[in-house]
């Protein structure tokens, strides 16, 4: 809790500030690179709200429910963020939208109706994919230029750790004792691959 309480201080810093966490691009290459940045990972978080909704719809008045909203509030924060970050930076959101919305329901949903067990592998799997995700773009920027984005470093950072804490609370919770759990972990981080390379383009 103190580290989650460390983390949610600094974004409420960071947020305040009255400039943006991204540098004015130095130049077509940098800004195509940012906007392709920006564009997937506010997909990323767009699709996770929509993955917990779909959980709560079916679990929310279960003893899992608590556990889900404390996960997907955390989550609301983040995309908060990144309609923040797109809008001062006018970066168009993915067209893919409309079908990030309904593919994320029915996945939280239809992983849900397989009980607690269900949701959880869903959780594992989709927060392994985006930690995963968030790491590249760290190394990225470390070997780009770590003190030019120092800000959308610690953003990413500390999102990618808030991930990680779900994915650990998803094995925590049985996850892994779900039947043919690694068949459907596998195939949810295809779609998520395919979704990171989709929401990058389009």
């Amino acid at each position: 809790m103190i580290r989650q309480s460390l983390r949610c201080t600094g974004l409420l810093q960071n947020s305040s500030r009255a400039y943006s966490v991204i540098p004015p691009p130095r130049d077509t290459e940098e800004k195509d690179m940012m906007h392709r940045m920006l564009r997937v990972d506010h997909a990323g978080e767009y699709g996770a709200n929509r993955i917990y909704a779909g959980q709560m719809a079916v679990l929310g008045r279960s003893r899992t429910g608590p556990l889900i909203q404390q996960m997907w509030d955390q989550e609301r924060k983040h995309l908060a963020k990144f309609n923040e970050i797109l809008a001062e930076n006018r970066v168009r959101p993915t067209a893919l939208l409309p079908l990030w919305n309904l593919a994320g329901f029915v996945l939280g949903a239809s992983t849900a109706l397989l009980g607690k067990e269900g949701a959880m592998a869903c959780t594992v799997a989709v927060e392994e994919s985006i930690s995963e995700h968030y790491n590249s773009q760290i190394r990225a920027l470390m070997e780009s230029d770590p003190e030019r984005y120092t800000e959308l470093l610690q953003v990413i950072k500390e999102f990618r750790d808030d991930e990680m804490d779900h994915h650990d609370i998803g094995l925590e919770h049985d996850a892994e004792s779900l039947p043919g759990y690694w068949l459907l972990k596998n195939a949810i981080q295809l779609g998520c691959k395919a979704a990171i390379y989709a929401s990058q383009r389009i």
